[in-house]
């Protein structure tokens, strides 16, 4: 009995740690997106060029636009400089912090004890490690270049601690332009699979 209780629980400890590392892990992003569409939101193969900023002329904007663009041909636009009828502007921000224990000061936390015949003596300071954490916004402008209006504007967020920006940033894209033209309105929370 006692073996087979054993077995069991080896059995069930090694599927929870199989389970926990998974293939895939979900990216939660807090999207807002508006839309003013002067004339007829666009259809599947418009066109579009990037519009960028004088402090975007860099290999970090190379790299963004082009996730972007993967993520801009899902939703059915393409990339025709010379024909665009839009132009979008992809602006990225990841902000690095470390995050630590809610621990009291002096509460709860390791410390150095030691016995003694009257009783246990020390005293306890909480020894604090910060561990990685990220906060990422995601903007996306779309103007007519007819009139020059913004006419498609949508706001990704999304906090955690995976330091690994190109695996997370393609999963805000989609959640960012998800329901282009037309999204829905006010804040949804989009989750999106990776693979770990």
């Amino acid at each position: 009995m006692v073996r087979l209780l054993r077995a069991f629980v080896v059995a069930a400890v090694a599927g929870f740690v199989l389970a926990g590392c998974s293939g895939m892990r979900i990216v939660d992003s807090d999207v807002t997106a508006f839309s003013a569409w002067s004339t007829a939101p666009p259809v599947p193969g418009t066109p579009y060029r990037f519009e960028r900023l004088p402090s975007q002329q860099n290999v970090q904007q190379d790299r963004l636009e082009g996730i972007a663009r993967g993520s801009l041909s899902k939703v059915g636009m393409v990339m025709e400089p010379q024909t665009a009828r839009y132009s979008v502007q992809v602006m990225f921000n990841t902000q690095y912090l470390e995050r630590f224990p809610d621990d009291g000061f002096l509460f709860g936390g390791p410390g150095v004890f030691m016995g003694g015949p009257v009783g246990p003596y020390g005293f306890g300071y909480p020894m604090r490690f910060g561990e990685p954490y990220y906060k990422r916004d995601l903007t996306i402008l779309m103007r007519d270049l007819s009139n020059q209006k913004v006419v498609f504007e949508t706001r990704a967020y999304h906090e955690g601690v995976w330091g690994d920006t190109l695996a997370v940033l393609p999963a805000m894209l989609d959640s960012a332009l998800l329901g282009f033209p037309q999204p829905a309105p006010g804040t949804r929370r989009i989750n999106v699979e990776i693979p770990r």
